[in-house]
């Protein structure tokens, strides 16, 4: 797949089932996140692999978190099934640095640009992806069980897996459209 293709044609993929990555294909999908722009070098980053066994821990941790914030029981019951709608979820992590010239949301932005590095190197080898937050990526607590700095932030989790189904190419959107010069 050329540039110009995977850049025109790049799109989430909702419905994934397995097989994961191989140990190659997940190489070329993290050594991709780690090229992104990143102001002084900072590496602000840091991916949290979840397969296996790892996605039982991710879902225990995410259903404890949906208890100790009261949820009822049908939002539990959701919350421990999240991360099986992929064979691997990469949570990516903000890893703030102070710095005097790159501000934190630089930082965040560079954390975000990984995520959608990896899901493009990942689609561009035939593989599905989708970049999903929600609630989970901003509980303090699902934090802390993951090992996370409290002042670091979850800036999105990708599922990565082979694709359930061909999804329909998105209708394409002209750039133009959303252009205004001053």
């Amino acid at each position: 797949m050329n540039a110009k293709e995977l850049l025109l044609t790049r799109q989430s993929t909702p419905r994934l089932t397995s097989p994961a990555p191989s140990e190659e294909q997940l190489q070329f999908i993290l050594d991709a996140g780690v090229r992104v722009p990143d102001h002084a070098g900072l590496t602000p980053y840091e991916f949290i692999i979840a397969q296996g066994e790892g996605l039982e821990r991710l879902a225990s941790i995410y259903k404890s978190a949906a208890i100790e914030a009261g949820a009822d029981d049908t939002v539990i019951e959701k919350a421990s099934k999240l991360p099986f709608r992929a064979p691997m979820v990469i949570t990516v992590v903000t890893k703030y640095s102070e710095h005097p010239k790159v501000p934190e949301v630089e930082q965040t932005i560079t954390a975000g640009c990984c995520v959608m590095a990896m899901q493009q190197a990942a689609f561009s080898i035939g593989l599905g992806g989708i970049w999903r937050t929600g609630s989970y990526a901003f509980n303090d607590k699902v934090k802390a069980e993951l090992g996370i700095n409290s002042k670091d932030q979850i800036v999105g989790f990708l599922y990565l897996g082979t694709p359930a189904v061909k999804a329909p190419i998105k209708p394409n959107k002209s750039g133009t459209d959303f252009v205004r010069y001053l």
